[in-house]
């Protein structure tokens, strides 16, 4: 018989045995339980108010979810929310990532109302940086966002998860932490932290029936990138971003990567030897 327990935090979860265990996995099966049908699933996108975790969002909702959108700009979300009704009506939790009690306080809220099945983290900050101009406090700023804000969500919701013995995790990462690249001082750096925070995460949660998923996008329409000053190679739109998660997730995949005719160039890069790297890298990119 399943009861009921409290964990540090306050949230009531189903106690499951402290030494679960996934079943055992064949060399070519699904790295993680498959997530296909959507129909009342309760989704925590965080980072939600524009790009690639609003577009998912909206995907998720078409598609039966409950979807809860968290971020710091209310107004966007209180919008979000006010145009995704119907029987699973949207959740708009205003919120900033850098705060790691109002990370506890909410998903404490927002887990007293039931389990989560998915977690996006896709929070991100991201400005243009060379080791000739660094800007210190920016520095700061990425990976306060960039990572450690993921930190706080992971911190908030993993004991949750565990203590149920269910439930999904991704975490957006990108092809720009895969290697050292021009004027990503900055921000590639946090994402390559998030890439191998997901391996970690991946090697001691799945075994406990938690999935884990990263997401490696290439260029995004986003207003993120839309600072850019120069032409994005294979540039798609965030719903072809969120179309490419879903399937995906769909599949029980721990990466996830598009679109593929550039992030495959990129997987490429990381296996030159820096005698070759360095100078493709220059001549590629001009700096």
């Amino acid at each position: 018989m399943n009861r009921s327990a409290t964990d540090t935090r306050g949230a009531v979860v189903p106690r499951q045995p402290a030494e679960a265990t996934a079943p055992p996995r064949g060399f070519w099966a699904p790295f993680n339980p498959p997530l296909t049908d959507w129909t009342g699933r309760r989704v925590w996108l965080v980072g939600a108010s524009s790009g690639i975790g609003e577009a998912c969002a909206r995907a998720l909702h078409a598609r039966g979810a409950q979807v809860l959108v968290s971020a710091r700009g209310a107004e966007a979300l209180e919008a979000f929310a006010a145009a995704h009704g119907g029987s699973h009506p949207a959740q708009a939790w205003p919120l900033d990532v850098t705060d790691a009690q109002a990370v506890r306080t909410t998903a404490r809220s927002i887990l007293a109302e039931g389990p989560l099945d998915l977690v996006v983290y896709c929070a991100g900050h991201y400005r243009e940086m060379r080791a000739t101009a660094m800007d210190m406090a920016d520095l700061e700023r990425h990976w306060a966002i960039n990572y450690q804000g993921a930190l706080h969500v992971l911190d908030a919701v993993v004991p949750a998860m565990l203590a149920r013995g269910a439930g999904h995790i991704s975490l957006i990462s990108s092809v720009a932490g895969f290697r050292g690249l021009p004027k990503s001082l900055a921000y590639g750096p946090t994402k390559a932290a998030l890439t191998n925070l997901a391996e970690n995460l991946y090697l001691d949660l799945s075994p406990h029936g938690v999935g884990v998923s990263v997401v490696h996008p290439g260029f995004v329409q986003t207003p993120l990138t839309a600072q850019n000053q120069f032409e994005m190679p294979a540039l798609i739109t965030p719903q072809q971003a969120a179309d490419a998660m879903l399937a995906d997730w769909g599949k029980g995949a721990f990466e996830i990567h598009y679109p593929k005719r550039f992030t495959h160039f990129m997987k490429l890069l990381r296996l030159l030897p820096y005698r070759l790297f360095f100078p493709l890298v220059r001549r590629f990119t001009g700096l």
